[in-house]
């Protein structure tokens, strides 16, 4: 790959370290660009909490586990308010590392773990670089982890301003969220292009004051473990109908989504609907709160009628494909706000139908009684009058997993990317 364009990939942690949607997209966008003929090269920046045995005195940046091309960026001194890494020993290294690695494009897609500072730096390292930034979340928005969801109420934040942000945060002045956005935007102002997964994310950030001409809207890459031969075995091993049972799937699922669906099959459970079973997948069940987990368990137990409830464990991506083979319809309960949805791809793949909540970029994605169902975000009576749809309206399943949209080609993806990088 001599002659290939050299693409350096900046990560939020590594997939092998750390849960989570955006580190799998951009390692999956790394390996496809590699197997696309670019020069490639990962930097996965991890916390003190991902590697606590790795971090210690010596080099900052290291190889991983002796695989070619990909790297961890040993960063320490990153704070979460204003995502500023305070550490000079650090931004040294990376400069230097970017030197050496010369890239024609630095692709940042999370600046949590390796700061906004890293922008600066990487500017005036490679003057001439294309540097460009995929927004995962709304991490450079929202002080709030990023979930604009307030914290006063649980309620979705729609947009930020100083006086909102300081009602989430009342011992920190309104002024004080001015200098963070002004700062932010400082920052993010060196960026040559911004990819946004969905138009709703491309939506939010134009809102808050990027400049159109800088956004981009691009899929993440499909998940590589679901070849075409997988998907075509899974669709012709479909469950016959009834079409009653449902899985839940993702790590982690927050408090508040998990709530959620106990509270709508609770009110399947009371009504007169024919029985279901709910498989929870992977769902943050091990790391919920005890009382939640209690709750979960509870609910199990007391459910006998209509629903079976019950808890699979935990699985791999490699795994999903099997085990949404075992379900009808994929339940994505979510209260927040999804910035692409990744296990959308996974059910998408697999032939079935989506049920989620109407917001974000799954309400994007998934086109209601086209290829899935929407409920009401956050309403577990619509949710649970969609679960009796599912449960009782004849060749509805049938209906929708046809339809269900093919993936863009992992390549195809990378094309398009490369069209933003200009290489």
């Amino acid at each position: 790959m001599s002659d290939a364009p050299r693409i350096l990939h900046v990560g939020a942690r590594h997939p092998e370290l750390s849960e989570g949607d955006a580190p799998r997209a951009a390692h999956d966008l790394f390996l496809a660009s590699r197997a696309a003929g670019l020069d490639a090269v990962f930097l996965a920046a991890c916390g003190p909490k991902d590697v606590p045995a790795l971090l210690k005195p010596g080099a900052v940046i290291t190889g991983f586990d002796a695989r070619p091309h990909e790297h961890l960026f040993l960063a320490d001194g990153v704070e979460d308010t204003w995502h500023r890494n305070l550490s000079h020993r650090a931004l040294t290294w990376f400069a230097a590392f970017l030197q050496e690695m010369r890239p024609e494009v630095v692709h940042v897609h999370d600046v949590t773990t390796i700061g906004l500072d890293a922008l600066l730096v990487a500017r005036r390292a490679l003057p001439a670089a294309r540097l460009v930034m995929t927004l995962h979340d709304f991490s450079p928005i929202c002080r709030a982890d990023g979930l604009m969801v307030r914290r006063s109420d649980g309620t979705l934040c729609e947009r930020a301003s100083a006086l909102r942000c300081h009602q989430c945060f009342p011992g920190t002045a309104p002024e004080m969220f001015r200098l963070r956005e002004d700062w932010v935007q400082h920052a993010l102002s060196v960026v040559d292009a911004f990819v946004a997964p969905t138009d709703f994310v491309r939506r939010r950030y134009l809102a808050w004051g990027l400049p159109a001409e800088k956004l981009h809207v691009v899929p993440d890459v499909p998940p590589a473990c679901a070849a075409a031969q997988d998907r075509v075995a899974i669709r012709e091993t479909r469950p016959a109908e009834p079409a009653n049972r449902f899985g839940v799937f993702g790590t982690p699922l927050d408090a508040a989504s998990l709530a959620l669906l106990i509270d709508a099959l609770e009110l399947y459970e009371a009504g007169d609907s024919p029985p279901i079973t709910v498989e929870v997948t992977g769902a943050g069940l091990c790391d919920a709160a005890p009382d939640l987990r209690a709750r979960f368990n509870a609910a199990g137990s007391a459910m006998r009628n209509r629903v079976r409830l019950r808890d699979a464990g935990a699985c791999a991506d490699a795994e999903l494909p099997a085990r949404m083979a075992r379900v009808h319809w994929v339940v994505l309960p979510s209260v927040r706000w999804e910035a692409f949805g990744r296990l959308a791809s996974f059910a998408f793949q697999a032939g079935r139908p989506l049920v989620c909540g109407n917001i974000g970029g799954l309400a994007e994605r998934v086109r209601h009684d086209g290829d899935g169902l929407l409920f009401e975000a956050g309403d577990p009576a619509s949710l649970a009058a969609t679960l009796r749809r599912c449960a009782t309206e004849p060749g509805l399943h049938a209906r929708l997993a046809a339809a269900a949209p093919a993936e863009p080609d992992a390549l195809d993806v990378v094309r398009v990317n490369r069209a933003v990088y200009r290489v």
